[in-house]
């Protein structure tokens, strides 16, 4: 996420000199951005430090200023009359570019633990603007390490991931902020093999709270986010079977935002799950193409053993990616979409090698298959260069726009 940001006010052009006017600029906004400095006058600076933030120069230039970047951190957690939103969204934009994380966080090293704070914080108004930093900052290993510190080191009866789980999933814990972007942040933290058993404890019962957001209907952050978690969670093959099983029953909640309102035959409706069959004839798939893609790719995971590709099997999947694949507008989902297929209706891999999350790929084997990856890419890539430039219109039923 980048915030949008007025460059209008940004002095200077793109050379060296352009950078030293921009110094210059910086160095005299530092005074009016430290505690006891007037307020009408600090926010006014605070704009002109948000306006850098809007191009690369600026960041460059910004990224150079320790003291600038730590008097930056302290506003945006600062309470009224601090222009604390403004500080915030610079964070984001500066967070966007993980050549400013380093930066950031020898400026302020508990930058992470200070915006957990807020985002967990129920009264704080800019907590979304504080969750957006953290999704940037996490996306890379060392803040997201610095995240997990901070949430180990938030535990007082209570463990700092329940709490961000909690503030995700609980409506209007935040009446003032929707706290959409702890959606990526959760993603991006499992990745973590530690997460992901507290995820997948099944004593906890998160994975099970995580699953209707599937179908968030007010933020694609937060779906995608949500859908980016469970398909990490389904690289632990050793789960598959509670995740498949009746304690969690995942895979509807995968199936459904990929289905459409067609109509099946009585025989193929009974295979379905019951949350898939009989659809009303407004049903809409989801509509974000990146979201689409990985409810496939965690789909693919689970199907990864022998018992995982019956179970999925056994519940109708081959039917929903059938009516999925004919519809889909995007030639790289297509593509994945395919390559479920083959594993649902293909020949089950020969013994010793049901596990397809634990076969060793022969060196010569994993180059072939890379080349072949690269002119699928590649031919996604022309199939989108014609579509972008043939002149008719849509078709009635392609993608939502």
């Amino acid at each position: 996420m980048e915030e949008a940001a007025d460059t209008g006010s940004s002095a200077g052009g793109g050379g060296p000199a352009g950078l030293l006017t921009l110094e210059v600029e910086a160095a005299k906004l530092l005074p009016f951005l430290t505690p006891g400095a007037r307020a009408d006058l600090q926010e006014e600076a605070m704009r002109h430090v948000l306006a850098l933030t809007g191009s690369g120069m600026g960041r460059t230039l910004l990224a150079r200023q320790e003291a600038l970047l730590r008097a930056l951190v302290d506003l945006a957690a600062a309470p009224a009359p601090a222009p604390a939103r403004d500080a915030a969204r610079a964070l984001v934009n500066l967070a966007a570019d993980p050549c400013l994380h380093e930066p950031l966080l020898v400026a302020e090293p508990g930058l992470p633990a200070r915006l957990l704070g807020r985002v967990l914080d129920p009264q704080w108004p800019w907590a979304e603007e504080a969750a957006a930093v953290l999704a940037n900052l996490s996306r890379e290993p060392a803040p997201c390490a610095s995240l997990m510190e901070a949430l180990t080191a938030a535990e007082r009866g209570e463990s700092g991931l329940e709490r961000l789980v909690r503030a995700l999933c609980t409506p209007g814990y935040n009446a003032r902020a929707p706290l959409h972007y702890l959606g990526p942040v959760l993603s991006n933290l499992s990745q973590r093999p530690a997460v992901r058993a507290f995820l997948l404890d099944p004593d906890r019962c998160v994975v099970q709270r995580l699953l209707p957001l599937t179908q968030y209907p007010d933020s694609m952050v937060r779906r995608g986010g949500v859908v980016g978690t469970l398909r990490n969670c389904c690289f632990e093959h050793r789960h598959h079977e509670w995740l498949l099983g009746p304690k969690v029953d995942i895979l509807p909640f995968l199936l459904l935002p990929l289905a459409g309102p067609e109509e099946f035959s009585e025989e193929e409706m009974e295979r379905l799950p019951v949350d898939l069959q009989y659809l009303p004839p407004d049903k809409q798939r989801e509509p974000d193409a990146d979201i689409r893609k990985m409810l496939i790719e965690a789909i693919m995971l689970l199907t990864a053993t022998a018992q995982g590709r019956q179970q999925v099997r056994d519940q109708g999947t081959y039917l929903i990616l059938r009516e999925l694949h004919s519809w889909e507008p995007e030639s790289d989902v297509r593509v994945t979409c395919e390559k479920l297929i083959q594993v649902l209706i293909g020949d089950e891999p020969e013994h010793g090698m049901e596990n397809l999350l634990e076969v060793q790929v022969p060196e010569d084997v994993e180059c072939q298959l890379q080349r072949l990856d690269r002119q699928e890419q590649e031919q996604c890539q022309r199939e989108q260069q014609e579509w972008e430039l043939a002149p008719e219109p849509q078709a009635e039923g392609d993608a939502p726009t």
